[in-house]
């Protein structure tokens, strides 16, 4: 029997940290799937051999201004892109379209609305945050999350911030990230001679990621172990700024901002590392984690975790059993975390076995391509099905979404 095709659409294909949206389209087992995108970036990272590039619409002025500014209609319909995402899917043979962050399914509402074969929308973090460049971005989401079969979340996190938004449980699903452990090998560390501890935090230098509250813990912790060192591996806007910081603490001989890494390098500073950072903080816009998957990675190598009690970390990170977790923000607690663990030889030594073993039991990448594609099978049922299917009662909602996303 011919494999269902999903259209993978991702607005972008592929921003360097967007490493698990790569490694789940290539990962399809079920399912055929193409990319669909309007723009191709950093394809020697990311080679994939199906993509269908959305070329820019050339509407007449005419009827691109009566359907504007007459008809009132969105976007979407007075651009052209409507005809052309439609031609696209039909000509390709797609059961069903995969869109990638929840702001992109608000532009393409119009079109999801229209089209006759069901899509599913994933979000991921930065989609959950307030979009003031989006108008009446809440309202929405809320037309989204009405218009589509299942709404996917990378974790509860951000599972519960979709139903403060919304989002009604009973199209809820949790769809983590897969990692493949295959690409992982497993490191048993030694403690280091003469306090050699070296941390490490791999990111994007924005604000969520807390990268100063890293290099103030770092400050203080370097005072009483003055051989460390705590490597940076990322870019993003604020590194200039965290580059001042560290100098202005004091540290910056000690701290080494490494830029973007390829995976051969990054696995090599996993390697060659003793544990690993991620202090992640919720900004004004709410923005916030999934499950960060440098976390897993790091996990994955057998690294214990110094984090935040922040989005879907302490869904990975056990507290006390795969790592240590603090409040955000709070460098103290996390400086005090990190002189706890190097102290502790059972923390160093088995933190880092049992957070592998988590990562295998847990985020093993085949197992949850398995349930994504059990996700898109739901969707199709659920759109052949709509009109035959009365709405659920309100018991019937609360135990769907128990069954599918775990009460803490």
């Amino acid at each position: 029997m011919d494999k269902r095709v999903v259209a993978s659409y991702c607005t972008t294909f592929l921003k360097p940290e967007m490493l698990h949206i790569y490694r789940q389209v290539r990962s399809l087992h079920d399912y055929e799937t193409f990319v669909m995108t309007k723009a191709l970036q950093n394809e020697e990272l990311f080679p994939f051999g199906d993509i269908e590039l959305i070329p820019k619409p050339h509407g007449n002025p005419l009827r691109h201004g009566w359907l504007k500014f007459v008809k009132r209609q969105p976007p979407i319909l007075y651009r052209g892109e409507y005809q052309m995402l439609s031609k696209l899917l039909e000509r390709r043979g797609a059961d069903l379209m995969h869109i990638y962050f929840g702001h992109t399914g608000v532009h393409l509402l119009p079109f999801i609305q229209r089209w006759h074969k069901p899509c599913v929308v994933s979000f991921h973090g930065a989609d959950v945050a307030e979009k003031k460049d989006i108008r009446d971005y809440g309202p929405k989401l809320r037309s989204l999350f009405e218009a589509v079969p299942l709404v996917l979340a990378r974790s509860k996190s951000l599972a519960e911030r979709l139903l403060t938004l919304g989002c009604p449980p009973e199209r809820l699903r949790i769809n983590r990230t897969g990692i493949p452990l295959d690409e992982f090998q497993f490191v048993r560390r030694e403690t280091p001679t003469n306090g050699r501890w070296r941390f490490m935090q791999a990111c994007r230098l924005i604000p969520k990621k807390g990268v100063a509250t890293s290099l103030c813990a770092f400050a203080i912790f370097q005072k009483e172990y003055p051989n460390s060192e705590l490597v940076i591996a990322g870019k993003g806007p604020l590194q200039s700024h965290l580059e001042e910081l560290a100098e202005e603490l004091g540290i910056v001989d000690k701290v080494h901002f490494r830029g973007f890494l390829s995976q051969p390098e990054l696995m090599d500073l996993y390697a060659t590392s003793h544990f690993f950072l991620h202090p992640s903080e919720t900004p004004p816009d709410q923005n916030q984690e999934g499950i960060p998957n440098s976390i897993l990675e790091a996990m994955s190598t057998g690294l214990s975790i110094l984090a935040t009690r922040h989005g879907g970390i302490p869904e990975a990170v056990e507290h006390g059993r795969c790592g240590l977790l603090v409040d955000e923000r709070d460098f103290v607690a996390l400086a005090a975390a990190m002189k706890e663990i190097v102290r502790s030889s059972w923390a160093f030594r088995e933190m880092g076995a049992l957070a592998s073993e988590s990562v295998a039991a847990n985020f093993e990448q085949r197992e949850q391509i398995r349930q994504l594609e059990t996700h898109y099978d739901e969707a199709v049922a659920l759109a052949a099905a709509e009109e035959r299917v009365p709405r659920p009662t309100p018991d019937v909602i609360d135990q769907r979404f128990s069954e599918h996303v775990p009460v803490k």
